[in-house]
C-alpha cells in the first residue's frame, strides 16, 4: 500500500515547521498543508536534524 503522503511532501511541510517563525505553531503549519498536526509530529520526530519546538510543545500521550 503506498504512503498517501510523497516522501518529498513530508520533507518540505518538515522543513516548514522547522523554521516557522515565532508565535506560529506546529498546528497552524499542519493545518496549511492539510495534514493532521499529530502526523506533523511523527514526522518531525522521524526527520533527521535540530527539532524546533519554540510556539508550541508537543502534546502529552
Amino acid at each position: 500500500m503506498p504512503k498517501p503522503y510523497p516522501e518529498e511532501f513530508r520533507e518540505d511541510v518538515v522543513r516548514v515547521a522547522r523554521n516557522r517563525g515565532p508565535g506560529v505553531t506546529v498546528e497552524q503549519v499542519a493545518a496549511d498543508f492539510g495534514v493532521h498536526a499529530m502526523t506533523l509530529w511523527k514526522w518531525m520526530r522521524r526527520s533527521p536534524g535540530v527539532h524546533k519546538t519554540t510556539g508550541s510543545s508537543m502534546p502529552a500521550s
